[in-house]
């Protein structure tokens, strides 16, 4: 099992506690130095003042925030977690993609997903009933350019007629491209396009909010990761697929850190195929953040093996 750690660059409320050059730098080196092998953030360029009233969160640009993380590590490896990708045009994407993973010596790896708030696709002046099809050819056309010499691609208001990028990312054809969500969709896009699978650990009440299908117990997982696999027989697959998942037991409950509950949890999770265990420290301070990140890499990390 290896383990990704958000950094919680969406708490704007704290200002430079958590959003700032210093508070980056130092929750990705304490991350590095607990154990975790890679660390996460979140992607909302423009949401609505109704959907944050409702609980939602801002959000550094992810490609940003990532690279001041990798400026000083040198192992930990760089998660978004997800990008939505219709917001951005798919060449403009490829080309932030190329540039972390190529500055960071080939530690990218690329989470994406749908996307879900309606009114922040209109207000990026995309199609929200579209979303799907334009995830579909945003991912061809991100493959597309970041492995063709030169590109001729053919999109919805976009053309390359012969476009060159470079330079080309460190991993090799691509940084791995993990697909987020829950529907069996994103599962089957997950098998015939990506390298992993992000499913989103979702109550029935959030399934409504961010549209996507329910997921809150090891049963389900189960019934979603056996659909992957009978897709995955289907077309044809042999390589095997990172599943990265949240456990649905709490490390810290009421302030209280247990980390028996995970630990009893992970094995469970591994014979289902999860390969990656997505984790957050709830904090109100960078110190306490650090500090649940050290308590995580002692008491979880380390006794996983």
């Amino acid at each position: 099992m290896r383990f990704s750690i958000g950094l919680p660059t969406d708490k704007v409320q704290y200002g430079d506690e958590f959003v700032g050059q210093r508070a980056i730098t130092e929750m990705a080196r304490a991350a590095e130095d607990a154990g975790f092998d890679a660390c996460h953030v979140t992607d909302h360029p423009f949401p609505s003042d109704r959907w944050m009233r409702a609980g939602g969160h801002h959000a550094h640009d992810p490609f940003v925030s990532l690279a001041f993380a990798a400026a000083v590590t040198t192992t930990l490896k760089l998660q978004t977690n997800i990008v939505v990708l219709p917001y951005r045009n798919p060449f403009l994407l490829a080309r932030s993609v190329a540039s972390l993973d190529s500055l960071s010596d080939g530690r990218l790896i690329l989470g994406a997903a749908v996307g879900y708030l309606k009114a922040e696709f209109k207000a990026l002046g995309v199609d929200f009933e579209a979303r799907n099809e334009l995830t579909d050819e945003a991912i061809l056309a991100l493959k597309a350019a970041l492995t063709q010499d030169v590109t001729e691609f053919e999109g919805s208001g976009f053309e390359a007629l012969g476009n060159v990028m470079l330079p080309k990312p460190v991993q090799q054809p691509h940084p791995p491209l993990w697909i987020g969500g829950n529907s069996r969709r994103a599962i089957r896009r997950a098998v015939e396009h990506g390298q992993g699978w992000l499913p989103f650990r979702s109550p029935a009440v959030l399934s409504r909010t961010s549209r996507t299908a329910q997921l809150d117990s090891l049963e389900e997982l189960a019934r979603r990761i056996e659909y992957l696999n009978e897709h995955a027989r289907q077309v044809g697959r042999s390589e095997p697929l990172d599943i990265a998942f949240t456990p649905l037991t709490s490390y810290l409950t009421g302030g209280d850190f247990s980390a028996s509950a995970v630990l009893d949890e992970i094995p469970a999770l591994a014979e289902l195929g999860v390969t990656w265990l997505i984790a957050g420290v709830p904090c109100t301070s960078r110190a306490e953040f650090i500090q649940g990140a050290h308590r995580f890499g002692t008491e979880v990390i380390r006794r996983a093996g």
